[in-house]
């Protein structure tokens, strides 16, 4: 356990490394990059991947995945943008927990579909990605909701300042900080790593794995709808292809950070700095002028690098994402002792 830590550790403190070379580097060729405005902004837009890569790590943890994660903050955003504009006398809080209040209701879904009917999360999340997209589209009739419809204060709370670092910051500091307590200092979260370990044994301890799947789900899919408000008044316009395939970027964020896809290996240390990683290559190439065919291309290869790196350090393990039903604890022996 110690010498995982270690490795854990290691690696954490590599990717740290890379991403401040990298800032480095990339400030070489264009200085601007390094101004503190633009690392500011580097630092703003990386929160929402910040924040549903830690909602993700949780899930990953359990051997599961999310993929309608984009699609449940796109209907999360596009409902509050709808409410806000039909309704602009509301108070923002209102409308903010409109749109929690729909993406934890669409992520229970998700965790009661895998949880209680022990279905396999990469089948159930696929197929609600696909749903919960197309309700985008029927709800919202295909039409934008622009900036001119939404009210002033639904658009300005995601960048107003408070003591000069803009609420975006504050609320992804305030994930890291609860995700932190999930991880290491919650039974739910000990239960997690449980589960992605060996879903047999914590079955056997008693651990109610229904149970918690389906908060965990209901947690990713929590974030996702505050993501959803935040992400549609932060760019003030709401349409039907918000965050389309950003999903993946946010389970490449887990990967680079080291959350293993075979389950319970992960840290919140981990997900932040694959957040962060990503983040500053989406801001540096375009900086450097690079082709958008090679920022994909780029960003291809950093997540296949880092899947072969887990690869190789799970490779005694042995394990895939798969559903939990699978694996049977084994029955006591009939007239055993107790």
């Amino acid at each position: 356990m110690n010498a995982l830590k270690s490795v854990l550790k290691q690696r954490e403190a590599l990717l740290a490394l890379m991403i401040v070379g990298l800032i480095l580097l990339v400030g070489l060729r264009a200085p601007v990059f390094l101004s503190g405005a633009s690392l500011a902004g580097l630092l703003t837009d990386s929160t929402l991947l910040v924040m549903l890569a830690l909602a993700q790590m949780l899930v990953i943890v359990t051997r599961g995945v999310d993929l309608s994660v984009a699609s449940n903050l796109a209907l999360s955003g596009m409902m509050s943008a709808l409410l806000a504009a039909r309704y602009p006398e509301l108070p923002l809080v209102l409308v903010v927990l409109s749109a929690v209040a729909i993406g934890l209701v669409l992520g229970l879904i998700n965790g009661w579909l895998i949880g209680y009917l022990q279905l396999p999360p990469i089948v159930v999340t696929l197929g609600t990605m696909s749903v919960y997209r197309g309700m985008v589209f029927v709800l919202s009739g295909g039409a934008w909701v622009s900036s001119h419809q939404m009210p002033p204060g639904f658009i300005a709370f995601p960048l107003a300042r408070l003591f000069g670092i803009s609420h975006l910051v504050w609320i992804a500091a305030a994930t890291v900080l609860a995700a932190l307590f999930i991880a290491r200092h919650s039974r739910f979260g000990r239960d997690l790593y449980a589960v992605g370990n060996e879903p047999a044994s914590a079955r056997y301890v008693g651990i109610p794995i229904a149970r918690r799947l389906l908060w965990t789900y209901g947690l990713s899919g929590l974030m996702a709808g505050l993501c959803g408000y935040l992400w549609v008044a932060r760019y003030a316009v709401a349409y039907t292809e918000i965050a389309y395939g950003f999903e993946f970027t946010v389970i490449a964020a887990c990967v680079i950070g080291g959350i293993s896809i075979a389950g319970g290996t992960g840290t919140v240390a981990g997900a932040v700095l694959g957040a962060l990683f990503l983040a500053v290559i989406g801001n540096a190439l375009p900086v450097l002028k690079v082709s958008p065919f090679w920022q994909s291309a780029l960003t291809g290869i950093v997540i296949l690098t880092a899947v072969m790196i887990n690869a190789r350090g799970n490779k005694s393990a042995g394990r895939q994402i798969l559903p939990l039903h699978l694996v049977k604890p084994a029955q006591p022996a009939t007239g055993s002792a107790a």
